[in-house]
This record gives structure tokens, C-alpha cells and sequence, in this order.
């Protein structure tokens, strides 16, 4: 079952620069996609695209049956609750404590206190870092705050994970461990698109390979690698 969708997809900016160009993509309910390419082949923008920080020129992009580039601004936020996003940068509060990071969209989302509690407390435990609940950013190793950052972005059980080159900062043991918790992740039914330049974390993963070159979908391989790309 599709549950994303680009029919003729392109992205010029103001500038002129002409970042993705007729873009035609299919992922199916469930599926680990990975996009590569070189900087500046259209991968962060058809990765803002999809949780509309950027709209597409002309073409649809459709998210479990929602039309995204015609989502009135003024309703994003009710999109993105549907979406969990993660950066290479963690962006986590550094004043709050682990649990207080995880737990904030959900508080403004005005959800009760003990609901916060219990989905908090399972995002926690699902990237393994229950015991971590009291601690601070600053007090964490770059691994762990990936996760605290992947916790937050799953608290409110989304359909779709984006992650955007989320082992960009961190060496490849730690690279792996992050990778193995959005696998999990995977196989508890989430859809995930993940921009990254990790070959070798791609080719050790086998999953879905789509490969961007200057705006364009070149390459889409079911189990690909990054060797895929190179030899052709």
C-alpha cells in the first residue's frame, strides 16, 4: 500500500537554483527507504518536502492520502504531529532534563499528565534509555542524545520517521547502535526516509537505495548499497 507518494515533483528556488526536478517516488507502508547522493543533489529538499518546510513548484506529494504542498500554513503543526523528524544536530533543550525534552511537544499538545507520562516513558524505553529520565544533554555521550532526539520524535507514534543525516555526527559503533534503534523502530510498523552520506551504514543495512544526482532520481534499488551506485 503506497503511503507516499511524488507525481512530478520539482523545487526551484528563488535564486534560481533548480533543486529536485521532475521527481516520481513511491514508498510503500512500512518501508526503510534510503535517499543518497552527492551535497547539493536535492536529498534535505525532497526530505523538507516532505514535512513541507519547503514546497514543491509543481507536482503533488502525498502523505497517507494528504496532499502536503497544499497544507494551509497555518495547519502544518497539525501535519508534523503525524510525523517524527530527526537531525544530525540534536536539537535538544540543553536547560531540560532528558524526560522534560521528550516530553515537551506532548505538554503543549495539552495532552494529560500521566498520558505524558506513559508515552514518554515507552519512547525512553524503546531507544534504551529508561534510566536516563533525570539526566541533562550535557550529561549525555553524542549516541545518546541521538536517541533522546529519536525518542522525542517517535512520542506520539507516527506514521512516518524522517531522519536527515542522523548519524552525520557520530563515529560508526555509535552510528550503529542509533541505526539498529530506528530498525526497531521499522519493525514496529513505522515508515522511515532517511537522508544520509553513511556508506557504509547503507551498505551493512540493505534496504531500499535511492540515489539523487542533480534533482534527479537515478537509481532505486530494493536492497541496495552504496557499491550499487558507484559501479554504475
Amino acid at each position: 500500500m503506497e503511503f507516499i507518494k511524488f507525481v512530478n515533483v520539482e523545487k526551484t528556488y528563488k535564486n534560481g537554483v533548480n533543486a529536485v526536478y521532475n521527481m516520481n517516488l513511491s514508498i510503500k507502508k512500512g518501508e526503510f527507504v534510503f535517499v543518497i547522493g552527492a551535497s547539493g543533489s536535492g536529498k534535505s529538499t525532497l526530505i523538507k518536502m516532505l514535512y513541507r518546510e519547503e514546497k514543491p513548484t509543481k507536482g503533488e506529494i502525498m502523505v497517507g492520502g494528504i496532499n502536503v504542498a497544499k497544507v494551509k500554513n497555518s495547519k502544518v503543526y497539525k501535519l508534523r504531529r503525524k510525523i517524527g523528524i530527526v537531525f544530525q544536530d540534536y536539537k535538544l533543550l540543553p536547560k531540560l532534563t532528558v524526560y522534560e525534552n521528550v516530553a515537551f511537544a506532548l505538554e503543549i499538545y495539552g495532552l494529560p499528565t500521566d498520558e505524558v507520562k506513559k508515552k514518554v516513558l515507552k519512547a525512553l524505553d524503546l531507544v534504551g534509555l529508561k534510566s536516563k529520565v533525570k539526566s541533562y544533554p550535557d550529561q549525555l555521550s553524542g549516541g545518546e542524545q541521538q536517541r533522546v532526539a529519536i525518542a522525542r520524535a517517535i512520542v506520539n507514534s507516527p506514521k512516518l520517521l524522517i531522519c536527515d543525516e542522523p548519524t552525520g555526527n557520530l563515529d560508526p559503533d555509535t552510528s550503529l547502535e542509533v541505526m539498529k534503534v530506528i530498525e526497531k523502530i521499522n519493525d514496529l510498523g513505522t515508515t522511515i526516509v532517511m537522508a544520509t552520506h553513511d556508506r557504509e551504514m547503507v551498505d551493512k543495512m540493505k534496504k531500499r537505495v535511492v540515489l539523487l544526482e542533480k534533482g534527479k532520481l537515478v537509481k532505486d534499488y530494493e536492497k541496495g548499497s552504496y557499491s550499487n551506485y558507484e559501479s554504475n
